[in-house]
């Protein structure tokens, strides 16, 4: 290990030093009980709230994927993409904070979403209650391995480490830091790690382009490559027999013709912003707040963060490829460009911090996910099916028996060296959006919903997610679209034939929705 990465790696043992002290001053509290390890006994100020949603919902997707794509074939896979997050976090929280704030109460004090969609529905069987924690624990391990990606990615490429290995050391540390602190801890260290992150991603942008010889020469780079920078068009490297990009004799990448981006596409696209309204690790953010009344001042917090966040993700993308245009020759390595300029452009104790931004990133998200994934196995499974009468210590001791079990998982699916973090994180993404979505929006806004109609809309949701992916989308033409759109739609569908066909809710549970509905 050189000079340069032995103070990259001192910079970010500091850093890691503050995150562990968080946990460990959240600890005592957090243990308390199952409401304040997974909730945070509903105390979460405006800024938290706000601030710890983005983090724990962006990961290392946001300063890895998001700029990786923008690298490797220009803007507009990644400016879509982000549009369609910017409007999908603006609306999250204005429609459904407050109503599922006050409706996860009035439900029984639901401190999960399983728990919320079961009492919301008053259910005996507990069928919402399975189905949905089976999905998160699904879905939240696939995201887990996205975030262990992130670390392997960036600890091999930092320290010329094995891979595999690092995917291991990033696991054991995120596992540790969850076991320590639960959603205090977690949501405490996100508010941080949401500075980090969007200061990371500015300082290096303004950076980035200032060395690319300015904004003049980094525009004019982009437009020379063909339907690199345009919204309507994509570009497409030229690929060798290797797999590598090919590069000229002149040492400038090769790209071929650019390829069409449709309107279908841009819909498809665009469609990320759905997956908002199902994402449990920001949904539990509106939860856990501790007024209503300051929800307005969090979505303004959040949208602000975010649009200057994914606007300096994409622009980071195509800096790059002026100031480094043959670092990253495959789609998988160019996830690492955001890595690569901040070693380039700064000192390394420097481009250490800059390194735990995604690093902060990462356990952000991987820590929020096992966190919930472990509740849903503890509380909703365990407890709520399996053994009703579990006492509060027993649902503490299996969720962190999940933890482990989760994490493995995680680090299995993230033991492919070449996977491409923005594809991980966005079929997880659909998952969410499609199975919980739709069923969120109809829980809080239509009173006709029923249970069966709920049960229905989860099911086709989840499912049509795998299956538009592994045998529809593969068809291509115009059924290559993002699974989300199709899932989300299929799930609205299937939602309101079913509950129409059905009995009425009962008079409880229709009484209960005007309580939530006026306590706004």
């Amino acid at each position: 290990m050189d000079s340069t990465a032995i103070q990259n790696l001192i910079a970010m043992i500091c850093y890691m030093a503050i995150v562990i002290g968080i946990g460990v001053y959240f600890a005592r509290r957090a243990n308390r009980s199952s409401e304040d390890y997974f909730i945070g006994g509903r105390t979460l100020g405006p800024w938290i709230a706000a601030m710890s949603a983005e983090a724990s919902d962006m990961s290392g997707w946001l300063l890895m994927g998001l700029p990786g794509v923008a690298y490797w074939c220009g803007i507009a896979d990644a400016a879509w993409t982000a549009i369609g997050l910017g409007v999908g976090t603006y609306l999250n929280w204005l429609l459904v904070a407050k109503r599922l704030r006050h409706y996860s109460y009035v439900a029984g004090n639901a401190i999960t979403l399983p728990d919320f969609f079961s009492n919301r529905f008053k259910e005996k069987k507990k069928v919402l209650m399975l189905i949905s924690s089976l999905f998160i624990l699904i879905f939240f391990a696939v995201y887990a391995g996205s975030c262990f990606v992130t670390c392997g990615k960036l600890f091999s490429t930092l320290f010329d480490a094995d891979y595999r290995m690092m995917v291991v050391v990033g696991a054991v540390f995120v596992l540790i830091y969850t076991f320590l602190g639960g959603f205090l801890a977690e949501s405490a260290s996100d508010f941080m790690q949401a500075i980090v992150m969007v200061g990371a991603l500015v300082i290096v942008l303004v950076l980035g382009t200032a060395n690319a010889g300015g904004l003049g020469a980094v525009i004019a780079n982009a437009e020379s490559i063909p339907g690199f920078f345009t919204f309507f068009g994509m570009a497409t490297p030229e690929l060798g027999a290797d797999g590598l990009q090919v590069v000229s004799e002149a040492g400038a990448p090769v790209f071929g013709a650019a390829s069409e981006y449709s309107l279908l596409t841009i819909l498809s696209t665009v469609s990320w912003g759905l997956g908002y309204f199902g994402m449990p690790q920001v949904l539990l953010r509106f939860i856990a707040i501790r007024d209503a009344k300051e929800l307005t001042k969090s979505r303004r917090i959040a949208t602000v963060w975010v649009v200057i966040s994914l606007t300096a993700a994409v622009m980071i993308g195509v800096v790059g490829r002026a100031m480094l245009p043959t670092a990253h020759l495959t789609a998988s390595d160019a996830e690492n460009i955001f890595a690569s300029m901040a070693n380039v452009l700064m000192h390394p104790l420097l481009a250490g911090i800059v390194m735990a931004g995604i690093l902060a990133a990462t356990i952000s998200s991987s820590d929020s996910y096992l966190l919930i994934a472990a509740s849903s196995l503890a509380k909703n499974i365990y407890q709520g099916v399996i053994r009703r009468d579990a006492s509060d210590k027993q649902v503490m001791w299996i969720s962190r028996i999940a933890l482990i079990v989760l994490a493995v998982v995680g680090i299995v699916i993230a033991m492919d060296e070449d996977s491409v973090i923005f594809t991980i994180v966005s079929f997880a993404w659909a998952g969410f959006g499609a199975t919980f979505g739709p069923v969120m929006l109809f829980s809080l806004f239509w009173k006709r919903t029923t249970h069966a109609g709920a049960v229905a809309g989860m099911l086709g949701g989840g499912c049509m997610v795998f299956i538009w992916n592994l045998l529809v989308r593969p068809l291509g033409g115009v059924l290559d679209i993002y699974e989300l759109l199709p899932a989300f739609l299929f799930s609205c569908i299937l939602i309101v034939v079913v509950s129409l066909a059905t009995p009425v809710p009962s008079t409880e549970i229709q009484a209960e929705f005007e309580t939530a509905k006026r306590a706004q």
